[in-house]
């Protein structure tokens, strides 16, 4: 390495061309450096390999292909799209039909809506560099590739549906030149037969004539760019000149007879320059177009018309990899061709409309021919900007598509676009994109298309402008363009404005367009192969604004009684042996918080990375599982510690867990949910993972990282930092599959009585409110429906009296339960031997529970919150003799009121 070369803190590398260093964030600089070092300054491109390294020994032939300034790259390419076959051929149609006035007040609509958008193509384009697909690549890497791919696939059809368009007013231009009656033919003479097939047949041969260019020489076509517009611009001038220099005159026209199809030729007048005639054409008098089958011309057909001349402002962008100085010559150029178009288009309106009669303007439209001071001008002009952009938008559409393909947006169903390239030159795409043309041909009608023309380009408009407007708001700190003039209001405005004018269009065809975009969203996002991750997605940065906001603006101590909802934190040993009891808690949250703990028992200083090495699997989990659930991971020195942890750190701001739910401490071997044949969760969860055994390791059946006494401890630490804390035990035996299909369930059970102190007046205090609580969340689940709700009321002396209020309870709660009574009670009551007690209680349960799919069950505290070793084992040896051999049963116990009888 060279000894004058800066250093670069962070990257290592050798001075070897071609050497691979990795891909990184400052790729760029490191680019730059490489430059620097082996003489090549002005490199401002980068080669990648499929492996995602960066070689460097090709820097100069990248930097060849940047060749473009700012006029033959941007403001050549926008102006020729932009002219089209508007320009010569459908000025006068739009002037003759909706009057002087109504024309600007159109071209003023649609070139505010240009403008906008094309501030918003502007910056997004100075963002980075926009590579091949144009607007599709635009909107799919920031929108990520439901949209995008959605958006890309009707920009594509608009390119398609853009290049018929330009050939249909090319063999207009054609058949009005060479045809029965033509201006550059002697009269009685002709070389063009007319009609429906034939000019089929024209618009055909020219769009084969596209195919073999494309096949052959784009790369050349291209480089004619400069020397198309300057014959475009000759003529015109030339047309301009020719309304000083022309007299007045009468000019032949097309006038549908009443009782045919055929077309009988009427004189008509150009007048010259006339106040009266000028007067005459300002206000709208729409007639009748007699290319499309003699249908009513309305204000809508006219602007659909008109738009269609001013949808070309993203041909300089899609130049940006050939550009020398993309982030200067995409705004200058793309801005300037958008003035020139629009002082062209109102200068000729208005000389138009001063000039020459209405008749004129809506029988012939293609008037500016005979009144030029050389007809063959006017030829020329229709021919060289027509073919030009049909030319362009097939090559556009062909690159969209290759585009589509490399992304896998549509997975092996564009497969055949990859496969044939020759030279760089997407031949298959080429050809389908042709064959898809040569379909829209059968149309036959330039305005009919044009209307679908314009629907499509301003959804491609829409997407654009949504696009930008998004990155605006979310305020990312990447999103720094060089063009500065745009805003989040120029945005909306030009997104708002896109869309109203897509139903003015046309209704029908602005519904199936959005129509169409939501079916291919909804079928990208369900089947596309295509890594949103791979690009980013601002749907994700969205959210993220949007998150932060709501959760600044939820304040705890604004939270009351009546809104409440359970946040759970459900800690983890394993999820291997876990699964029910996730899926359970996903059920019982309520749409509330739910997050997944687990603590890595270790040292913290040898594992400060744990987390971050370790997510991802967990995320997978949460994937398939199929559950709302975030992922909180830790490491401590035990797992009392951990929970401390977790606790503490889960959620943000007001959104924090209230419900701690453990598993219960027994001697039961866990089983491997993953690989059990009867098993829901049985598949190939971490398919590309080397080792399932090494993400999530079953542990031995003697090893555990916590004791009997550390559990108990944990249960009194959650009740001493206020949370409810909730023990599922027996969800072995809980499966979701059979609870749905099997019918020898009936009744979710709750108890609400403290067995260890049966005196107490249980069925009000806050454990068993919260109790029915967590019952009615999980009977309004679906799958629990079917079954009864019962509340189970031991049978005392003061029976009829605790039912009475149990039912009054229960009605102000709005709960809907049956109330169980347990009838011989009393005698298991009465026994003083403890153990005997819990067992019989045991028993009691058991017998009420043969057909319950769930049972709540009341958890005491132990008395002694900081008891000994073996006050803690006593205690977990009666929960074990309360709750044995019972179905899928959840411990609960609660601190603070969760139910409100107000309203």
């Amino acid at each position: 390495m060279s000894s004058g070369a800066p250093p670069m803190d962070g990257v290592s590398f050798s001075g070897n061309t071609g050497e691979k260093i990795p891909l990184m964030n400052c790729r760029r600089q490191v680019i730059d450096y490489f430059a620097r070092v082996f003489g090549n300054s002005s490199t401002h491109s980068e080669d990648t390999n499929k492996d995602g390294y960066v070689e460097f020994g090709n820097i100069g032939e990248a930097t060849s292909s940047r060749t473009l300034g700012m006029f033959a790259g941007v403001f050549a390419p926008v102006c020729l799209s932009m002219f089209s076959a508007m320009l010569f051929l459908r000025v006068g149609f739009v002037v003759g039909n909706a009057g002087l006035i109504e024309t600007l007040i159109q071209f003023a609509i649609a070139y505010i809506i240009i403008v906008f958008t094309v501030m918003s193509v502007c910056a997004i384009s100075t963002n980075g560099a926009v590579e091949g697909g144009g607007a599709y690549f635009m909107i799919s890497r920031t929108l990520g590739p439901e949209l995008g791919g959605s958006i890309g696939t009707l920009f594509f059809l608009a390119n398609i549906v853009s290049s018929a368009l330009c050939l249909t007013g090319c063999v207009e231009g054609l058949i009005d030149n060479f045809g029965v009656s033509g201006y550059l033919m002697p009269k009685g003479t002709y070389i063009l037969e007319d009609g429906h097939w034939w000019r089929l047949m024209y618009t055909s041969s020219l769009n084969f004539l596209n195919l073999l260019i494309c096949l052959i020489g784009a790369s050349l076509f291209a480089k004619t760019t400069v020397i198309i517009f300057v014959i475009v611009v000759i003529c015109l001038l030339s047309s301009f000149l020719s309304f000083f220099i022309q007299s007045s005159l009468q000019v032949p026209g097309n006038t549908p007879m009443n009782q045919t199809n055929e077309t009988v030729l009427l004189n008509y007048t150009y007048t010259g320059f006339s106040l009266n005639t000028l007067t005459a054409n300002l206000g709208p008098d729409f007639g009748i177009d007699y290319t499309s089958g003699n249908v009513a011309v309305t204000f809508s057909s006219a602007f659909g018309v008109l738009f269609c001349g001013v949808t070309g402002i993203m041909a300089g962008a899609n130049m940006s990899g050939n550009l020398k100085n993309p982030s200067k010559s995409i705004p200058q150029g793309t801005l300037g061709g958008v003035l020139f178009t629009f002082i062209s288009y109102i200068s000729l309106s208005i000389l138009v409309a001063a000039t020459c009669s209405r008749d004129l303007l809506q029988k012939n439209y293609v008037f500016l021919m005979p009144i030029n001071i050389w007809p063959p001008f006017i030829s020329i002009g229709i021919l060289t900007a027509t073919f030009s952009a049909s030319l362009s938008c097939l090559i556009g559409a062909s690159r969209v598509l290759e585009a589509l393909s490399k992304d896998c947006i549509y997975g092996s169903l564009l497969q055949f676009v990859n496969y044939g390239v020759w030279r760089s030159n997407p031949i298959a795409a080429v050809i389908f994109s042709w064959v898809l043309v040569q379909m829209i041909l059968f149309i036959g009608s330039l305005n009919t298309i044009a209307q679908l023309n314009s629907i499509l380009f301003l959804l491609a408009y829409v997407a654009l402008n949504l696009t930008c407007l998004g990155l605006e708001l979310t305020s990312a700190p990447n999103f720094r363009p060089s063009f500065k003039y745009f805003s989040s209001w120029t945005c909306s405005l030009g997104l708002i404005g896109s869309v109203i004018m897509m139903f003015v269009i046309n209704p029908f065809y602005a519904s199936t367009s959005f129509g169409l975009c939501l079916l291919l969203i909804l079928l990208l996002h369900f089947f596309s192969p295509c890594k949103a991750s791979e690009w980013g997605s601002i749907s994700q940065a969205l959210i993220f604004h949007q998150v932060r906001k709501y959760l600044l603006l939820l304040d705890s101590r604004k939270s009351h009684v009546k809104f409440w909802r359970p946040q759970m934190l459900l800690m983890i040993a394993n999820p291997r042996s876990s699964c029910p009891s996730i899926t359970f808690i996903n059920d019982l949250k309520k749409s509330g918080l739910f997050v997944l703990g687990h603590v890595k028992v270790g040292e913290v200083e040898g594992n400060l990375d744990y987390t971050d090495k370790n997510i991802s699997p967990w995320l997978t989990l949460v994937d398939h599982v199929k559950v709302k659930a975030f992922i909180e991971l830790t490491v401590a020195k035990s797992v009392r510690e951990g929970m401390h942890h977790l606790i503490r750190i889960s959620g943000m701001g007001a959104m924090k867990p209230n419900t701690v739910v453990l598993g219960f401490y027994d001697d039961k071997m866990p089983l491997d949910y993953f690989n059990r044949l009867d098993s829901h969760y049985k598949t190939t969860l971490f398919q590309g993972i080397s080792s399932n055994e090494e993400k999530f390791p079953l542990r031995p059946k003697n090893k555990k990282d916590l004791s009997p006494s550390e559990f108990v401890s944990m249960i009194c630490d959650v009740f001493l930092m206020h949370k409810n804390v909730c023990i599922c035990r027996h969800f072995d035996l809980y499966n979701k599959n059979d609870i749905i299909k099997n019918n020898k369930y009936k009744y979710i059970d709750v108890w609400p009585v403290n067995f260890f102190d049966p005196s107490m007046n249980d069925a009000y205090d806050t454990s068993s409110l919260f109790m029915l609580q967590l019952s009615c969340i999980i009977k309004m689940i679906a799958v629990y429906k079917k079954y009864k709700l019962r509340v189970h009321l031991l049978n005392t002396m003061d029976i009829q009296s605790q039912r009475v209020q149990l039912k009054q309870l229960l009605s102000s709660l709005r709960i809907k339960a049956t109330i169980h009574e347990v009838q011989n009670w009393s005698q298991i009551n009465n026994d003083s031997d403890k153990n005997v007690y819990i067992s019989r209680v045991n028993q009691l349960i058991r017998d009420h529970c043969a057909e319950t799919v769930i049972c709540f069950v009341y958890l005491p505290i132990p008395k002694e919150l900081h008891g000994s070793d073996l006050q803690n084992v006593s205690y977990l040896n009666t929960l074990t003799d309360l709750t044995n051999n019972l179905p899928p049963t959840i411990l609960v116990h609660g601190v603070s009121p969760v139910t409100s009888t107000t309203l």
